[in-house]
């Protein structure tokens, strides 16, 4: 059945698990940062999220096996005045049996990830196997270059 969990609390592996996905999707996001910020806006205040999940889908299949990455239908846009805009993506990682939820931080700078959710084949409960089959997983995904 795996092993499902929420991630609430920071632990010394959820740092080491948000690095491995943010090398792993690195490229992707450097395409996702392409589309201009006025787009992402528009269409999440527009309710237009499929088109999120075209721009999202199109950026990984160049990077990623198929279905690997998607957009979870959910997003935030942050205008402040005088700052640099910034967009937030609700996504999902899934391969070899390994899903991780997350969020997408993008600014003019600088992209984050923030872990919400893992699920792990088998259960195994161990912190480090656990990062291992993330490790595997997104090693797997990848396309061969």
């Amino acid at each position: 059945m795996g092993s499902h969990f929420m991630l609430n609390v920071r632990n010394k592996h959820t740092a080491e698990r948000e690095r491995i996905i943010a090398e792993g999707i690195s490229e992707v996001v450097a395409e996702l940062r392409l589309v201009e910020p006025a787009d992402y806006v528009a269409f999440l205040r527009l309710d237009r999220l499929g088109n999120i999940a075209d721009i999202v889908q199109s950026s990984s299949q160049l990077f990623l096996k198929v279905g690997t990455l998607r957009f979870a239908n959910e997003g935030e846009a942050t205008l402040p005045w005088g700052g640099p805009p910034e967009i937030d993506l609700a996504m999902e990682f899934s391969h070899a049996g390994v899903s991780v939820h997350f969020r997408l931080g993008m600014t003019a700078t600088q992209a984050s990830v923030s872990i919400t959710y893992l699920s792990y084949p088998g259960g195994a409960g161990d912190p480090d196997a656990e990062t291992d089959a993330l490790r595997e997983a997104v090693a797997k995904a990848r396309l061969s270059r």
